[in-house]
């Protein structure tokens, strides 16, 4: 099935696909891919140490369906793709121009009505064998939890939450309680939709436009309690030799060190 016509080749645009894929033929088993970053990547020195497999958003969406993605690691498959996708880009974009297509739109109306129609009626093969691997397509409600994305987050002490240079402000609730320092998943639907999950469930928040900055004046102010308390002058007490010192005492009272020293006695 081709891709829609859109500014980049990015996640929602290959998901889109897959998700035209599963309504009309039902989940596939594996879908053939390069090694673009939009569906596989290699792991990092950091996460070969830990041992860890890289997923991508779209790898996730995947999972969820059981699907598994085989990436090619031929040349000769990725050079037959590679050929297959030049051919396309020269004669569509050709057909287009006589068209006069110039919006997003009108380029995928024709993709559909005339373009890939035409092509499939020249090249079009019977498979080698009829059986149809695809499992049934889910309920729409399923599909829809399926398609979106995903992001670990934590929460601040003030029980905020940042994502994409937005902050949301988690509400306290009697049930799924997330404390701060938790962390929690913030999905994030092509449409613009948001939900924050701690342990698999939904919490309550809202957006706030942002952490309150410390004036400049109490910034100074914590900065002057911080700093080193000023030195005795040289007349201060604290600064006096210990034998000259008067120790406080009651009246009529000997003092404590005139005792220890054995008064006045011969």
């Amino acid at each position: 099935m081709p891709r829609p016509l859109r500014k980049a080749e990015a996640g929602w645009a290959a998901a889109g696909v897959l998700r035209a894929w599963v309504k009309k033929y039902g989940i596939p088993v594996a879908p053939y891919t390069d090694w673009k970053n939009v569906y596989v990547r290699e792991a990092s020195t950091k996460e070969q140490l830990q041992g860890v497999v890289p997923v991508t958003q779209f790898g996730q969406m995947c999972q969820r369906l059981g699907i598994r993605i085989i990436a090619a690691n031929s040349a000769q498959a990725k050079g037959r793709v590679e050929r297959n996708h030049g051919t396309h880009q020269d004669r569509l974009v050709k057909k287009m121009r006589l068209q006069k297509i110039k919006t997003h739109v009108e380029a995928n109306t024709f993709l559909e009505k005339i373009y890939l129609p035409e092509h499939n009626r020249r090249f079009r093969r019977t498979p080698a064998q009829p059986e149809d691997y695809h499992r049934a397509a889910p309920r729409a409600v399923e599909l829809e939890e399926v398609f979106h994305l995903e992001s670990g987050r934590v929460i601040g002490n003030d029980w905020v939450v940042g994502h994409d240079n937005r902050y949301f402000q988690v509400k306290a609730q009697a049930r799924n309680y997330a404390p701060a320092k938790g962390k929690v998943t913030v999905c994030e639907w092509e449409d613009g939709r948001l939900q924050i999950r701690y342990r698999g469930r939904a919490v309550a928040w809202e957006e706030i436009p942002g952490p309150v900055a410390v004036p400049a004046a109490r910034s100074r102010e914590a900065k002057a309690k911080k700093q080193k308390p000023p030195t005795p002058q040289a007349d201060h007490p604290w600064r006096q030799e210990y034998r000259k010192m008067r120790p406080w005492s009651k009246p009529g009272q000997v003092p404590l060190i005139h005792e220890m020293s054995g008064g006045d006695r011969p």
